[in-house]
C-alpha cells in the first residue's frame, strides 16, 4: 500500500523511517544510562553464561558494549555535520552573493584542493601526524565535508542570488545578512535539507570507518564500529558481537536518510497542494471576472 493512501502525506513513510532509526538512536542516546557496572570478564567469544548476546574478544558482555557504543558514533557524526555546515554556509553564500571575482576565487579554490583528496585518505594522513580523540575525529570529518558542502551551497544560492528581488534589496541598501540569510538562505532550505540527509549518512559511515581503522578511538573502546573490527576474528564462533553492532550502524544511516526523504516529500506535497489551490482560486477569480464583464455589457 502507498505511504500516502490515507491522504496524509508522508505518514506511512515517516512511520517506516522512524521504525528503522528508533532502535539504534534510542540505544545510542539512552543506552549508557542502563549499562550498569561492568561484570567480571569471562572467556572470549562465548555464548550463554548470563550473557544473552555472548562475550566479545576480551570476554566483556556484548550487550553492555552495545549500550555504551552508540553514543560516540552518533555524537561525533552530528558534531561533524554541524561543523561542516557552520563553515560551508557562510563561504557558499558569500561566494554566490559577491560581485568580486577575486574574493570568490579566494574562497573556492582552496576548497578545490581539499576536494581532490579522498575523505578517508585525508583523515588517515592527518592521523599519522597526531593522534586525534573524539573531538579531533569530528573536526577531521567536518574538514573533509566542507569543500563539497560549500560548493553545493554556492551552486544552490547562485540561482536565488541572481533574482531581481536580490538586486532590488542591494539597491535599497539592505544588509548582507538580510539578503544572504533572510532571502537567499531561506530559498535554498529544501536543497540544504536534502543534502543534510545524504551528508549525515555519509558522515556516519565515515566516522564508523575511521573508528574501524582505529582513528579517534582506543582499540578496546566501547564503540559499535570498533566492535565490528575487533570481534570479526570470532565471527563464526560468536557472530552476535559483530552482527548486532553492524546492523545498528546500517539501521541508523538508512533510517536517517529515509527520515529526511519523508520530510522533504511531505513538504513538497504540501507545496504542490498549495500551488494547486492557488491556481484553482485564480481560475475562479478569472471566471467571476468574465461573468461580471458579461453582465456589464448587457446593462
Amino acid at each position: 500500500m502507498s505511504a500516502y493512501a490515507d491522504g496524509r502525506p508522508g505518514r506511512g513513510a515517516y512511520a517506516f523511517a522512524l521504525a528503522i532509526v528508533a532502535v539504534p538512536l534510542a540505544l545510542a542516546l539512552l543506552g549508557p544510562l542502563f549499562a550498569g557496572a561492568p561484570d567480571p570478564r569471562a572467556t572470549s567469544f562465548t555464548l550463554g553464561g548470563g550473557h544473552w548476546l555472548g562475550t566479545d574478544f576480551v570476554g566483556r558482555d556484548v550487550w553492555r558494549q552495545i549500550l555504551l557504543g552508540g553514543r560516540p558514533v552518533v555524537l561525533t557524526a552530528l558534531a561533524a555535520t554541524a561543523l561542516a555546515y557552520l563553515v560551508a554556509l557562510p563561504i557558499g553564500l558569500t561566494a554566490a552573493l559577491t560581485h568580486r571575482g577575486r574574493l570568490e576565487e579566494l574562497l573556492i579554490r582552496p576548497l578545490d584542493i581539499l576536494l581532490a583528496v579522498p575523505s578517508l585518505l585525508l583523515i588517515l594522513l592527518v592521523a599519522t601526524v597526531f593522534t586525534p580523540g573524539a573531538a579531533g575525529l569530528a573536526l577531521l570529518v567536518a574538514l573533509a565535508n566542507i569543500p563539497d558542502a560549500a560548493r553545493l551551497v554556492r551552486a544552490a544560492a547562485a540561482e536565488a542570488a541572481s533574482r531581481p528581488a536580490v538586486e532590488a534589496m542591494r539597491l535599497q541598501g539592505e544588509t548582507w545578512w538580510r539578503m544572504g540569510v533572510g532571502y537567499v538562505g531561506r530559498s535554498i532550505l529544501r536543497t540544504l535539507a536534502a543534502d543534510a540527509g545524504i551528508r549525515l549518512t555519509g558522515v556516519l559511515y565515515l566516522v564508523a570507518t575511521a573508528a574501524f581503522l582505529g582513528v579517534g578511538v582506543a582499540p578496546d573502546a566501547a564503540d559499535w564500529a570498533v566492535m565490528v573490527d575487533r570481534n570479526r576474528t570470532g565471527l563464526f564462533v560468536q557472530p552476535w558481537a559483530v552482527v548486532v553492532p553492524a546492523l545498528l550502524i546500517v539501521a541508523l544511516t538508512t533510517g536517517s536518510n529515509l527520515l529526511f526523504d519523508a520530510a522533504l516529500d511531505g513538504g513538497g506535497r504540501a507545496e504542490r497542494r498549495n500551488g494547486r489551490a492557488e491556481r484553482k482560486n485564480g481560475r475562479a477569480e478569472r471566471r467571476n471576472g468574465r461573468t461580471e464583464r458579461k453582465k456589464g455589457k448587457r446593462t
